[in-house]
């Protein structure tokens, strides 16, 4: 039983730091609209912040740590400098769930992204 928790403990501290190193990196805060896709349905969001590491989304659902989310962006033409809308498609990971001003905010991890034109 001694283990189980060493090895509990071990896990807290290995995702706190890897939690830490993500918030390490320069957040935007670009407010965007946003749509996810999950197990059990699909929602809309907004984008409260953007880093290199991830996007923390506020949205109207609960959704648990550790979820895997597809969740798409549309970067406006003004903001990328561009002649059309681009659509960023995104796949993560849940890392942070909390509850602000009656909404949820979901800090999610961006393992593979992809750009298309609109």
């Amino acid at each position: 039983m001694a283990e189980a928790g060493a090895k509990q403990m071990t896990e807290t501290l290995t995702s706190t730091r890897h939690y830490q190193d993500m918030q390490s990196a320069p957040r935007f805060p670009l407010h965007l609209a946003a749509s996810v896709k999950m197990q059990g349905g699909a929602f809309s969001a907004e984008t409260e912040n953007i880093s290199a590491n991830g996007v923390l989304l506020a949205m109207d659902k609960d959704v648990p740590v550790g979820s895997m989310v597809d969740f798409t962006i549309m970067l406006p033409a003004e903001v990328v400098g561009a002649r059309r809308d681009v659509q960023i498609d995104c796949r993560g990971r849940v890392v942070r769930s909390f509850e602000d001003r009656g909404r949820r905010g979901v800090g999610v991890v961006i393992d593979e992204y992809h750009f298309e034109r609109a």
